[in-house]
């Protein structure tokens, strides 16, 4: 059976990704991509489905396992200390020097320990045994199946046993053995042999050259450079999209159906992208992702999708691998998302929001996307007042969400700012009062006078943790009583153990089983909602909190589960390290461009 999801930590090389348990095993990789079809499933499934393991053999004794990331990089060492000795287990992925390659390196510390390597590679997740032989050098072996070619080298011996690779050996204190695991298209010639050694300092270099990068300064910096290396090493370097999460179908409640794949680029998630990496003071990942963005929507305002593939792609069809267990037994295992096809009116405010805020922070002058944000105006026009499925992507039917609402405002408020701050041509006066009319509509059909709260919806009584973002975008000042109303109304009845739920899945119909955690990312939405109302006695409490649901290697995943306190969901989230470096910015005084430029607007 998998480890729990927050015993995992992960590796990457800004192309693909892999988890690594805590008991050695490298239970999922995509290879060459994030969205490749996985040759190590055993997360999904069992260890028939693929894994890589490296660990103290059964009869060095039961071993004791710390780990951690140097310093810095996303360089993984577990030590395993048996009755015997001690031993590191050092895994990295190289930066690509035109192949993809998994570095493992075993070193003895102190005294002697006998290891145990077995190494089951699945195509198709988990589904396709390939045909295994020796390469001619004798320095390991060649497995294909199809398309894909996985070639491991290693000097100890390899032999085969019931369709695993699999070795023993024994180190004494000062030994070490390199295994290199390499990519390659099956009808491509095999990808040439690397020292790790050499490769291991090179990328340790490169981590720390990255990191230094960094201007964060203050009491959570730390944590902050942790959460933004996890998001550099999400960030798919050809083409400066960022995945959601390095996997799919890791169930936001335990055995429960709500499994999705997450492996794709979500225009959710532009705006806090941008401010958190401008604000670290990474602006070409910010570009990168701002150019990312522009390509992708590109073409008819009516045809943009709440998602695209990390190239941009547009069809990303949803599938289901009924040959994997699931994770602990949670299934469908699914494979595309077919939320793909919602309409969702958050993401033309988000779209417009995210490039105002690139052109604010600084980032060169797109000439295009100008042309393109304009066509959205209109299209939205025509579009605001039908229901949605609304920014949670429920399958239960279209409803007229008031955050979506929200952000149609958004949209034509970013607009206005662009055009009137940059000197940008567009129908400005005909944009704000279409701005006015939405604000209108929306404090007229989903505000809840009695209870002094915002409503997830128009005739809804329900609450919704998205409402919190109201005061962040500027809907209404933070001094705002229905905005103070909302917050204490979201703290009061959306939180277990202090922590945010989205909606309550038994009274909003979203499709699907009732049953979730509570949501990280929303969890430091009211983190920050409470720095802006001055509270920061409890913004910083609950942020607090908030860190010590990290992993052992700080990492998160998308969601908590209080009641039987493990991490949910797909693992780890960019929305919940993006959502954490933005609070602590927050905390320590680092000023929103956002908000910055949006006064400096308001000023003129």
């Amino acid at each position: 059976m998998p480890l729990n999801i927050e015993d995992y930590a992960m590796i990457g090389d800004g192309h693909s990704a892999a988890l690594v348990g805590k008991d050695g095993s490298i239970d999922w990789l995509c290879w060459p991509r994030f969205d490749s079809s996985a040759c190590f499933s055993a997360l999904l499934g069992t260890p028939e489905n693929g894994r890589w393991l490296i660990a103290p053999s059964p009869e060095a004794g039961e071993a004791t396992v710390t780990r951690r990331y140097r310093p810095d990089t996303l360089i993984l060492e577990t030590r395993f200390e048996t009755p015997e000795g001690v031993v590191d287990l050092i895994d990295f992925m190289p930066r690509r020097n035109g192949w993809p390659e998994l570095m493992r390196l075993v070193v003895c510390r102190a005294g002697a320990v006998k290891m145990r390597m077995e190494l089951v590679l699945r195509f198709d997740y988990g589904r396709s045994v390939p045909w295994v032989r020796q390469l001619d050098d004798k320095s390991g072996v060649r497995a294909i199946a199809g398309p894909d070619m996985v070639v491991m080298r290693t000097p100890v011996m390899l032999c085969g046993e019931n369709m695993h690779t699999v070795s023993t050996f024994s180190l004494s204190a000062g030994e070490s053995v390199p295994f290199v695991l390499a990519y390659g298209a099956s009808h491509e010639p095999v990808p040439p042999g690397s020292d790790v050694n050499t490769a291991l300092a090179r990328v340790e270099t490169w981590w720390r050259d990255w990191a230094g990068r960094c201007e964060i300064e203050g009491e959570w910096a730390g944590v902050v450079r942790r959460s933004l290396i996890v998001l550099k090493s999400l960030a798919y370097e050809p083409t400066g999209g960022i995945v959601a999460a390095p996997t799919t179908s890791l169930p936001e409640a335990l055995g429960g159906t709500r499994n999705w794949d997450y492996r794709y680029c979500w225009l959710r998630d532009t705006t806090i992208s941008l401010i958190a990496l401008m604000r670290a003071g990474y602006y070409d990942e910010a570009a990168a992702w701002r150019d990312w963005l522009t390509r992708a929507i590109a073409g008819s305002p009516s045809q943009l999708q709440i998602m695209y593939g990390i190239g941009g792609e547009r069809r990303l069809p949803e599938w289901e691998a009924d040959w994997l267990k699931g994770y602990q037994g949670a299934r469908p295992v699914r494979i595309g998302n077919g939320a793909v096809c919602q309409l969702q009116l958050d993401v033309f405010g988000e779209t417009l929001s995210a490039l105002y805020v690139a052109r604010a922070g600084g980032l060169p002058n797109d000439e295009e996307s100008w042309a393109i944000e304009c066509k959205i105006c209109e299209h939205l026009e025509t579009v605001w007042r039908q229901p949605d499925e609304g920014v949670w992507e429920v399958r239960g039917g279209r409803q007229h969400f008031t955050f979506s609402k929200i952000m149609a405002w958004l949209a034509f408020d970013r607009a206005i700012h662009s055009a009137e701050r940059f000197r940008l041509d567009g129908p400005v006066a005909h944009w704000k009062t279409l701005r006015d009319e939405i604000h209108a509509d929306v404090c007229a059909n989903a505000y809840d006078a009695e209870r002094n709260t915002f409503v997830q919806a128009y005739g809804s009584k329900s609450l919704d943790a998205s409402l919190l973002l109201i005061g962040a975008i500027g809907f209404l000042p933070a001094e705002d009583p229905r905005y103070v109303g909302t917050v204490e109304a979201v703290a009061k009845e959306l939180t277990v153990e202090g922590l945010v739920k989205r909606y309550h899945t038994n009274e909003t119909d979203d499709g699907l089983p009732p049953g979730e955690g509570t949501f990280l990312a929303c969890s430091f939405w009211l983190v920050d909602s409470y720095v802006a109302l001055g509270r920061r006695d409890e913004a910083v409490a609950l942020f607090e909190r908030l860190l010590s649901l990290c992993n052992d290697v700080g990492l998160l995943a998308e969601e908590y589960d209080p009641d039987h306190k493990r991490q949910v969901g797909n693992f780890p989230q960019a929305f919940s390290h993006f959502a954490l470096v933005h609070s602590a910015m927050n905390l320590m005084g680092y000023r929103n461009i956002d908000t910055r430029a949006l006064r400096q607007d308001d000023a003129a």
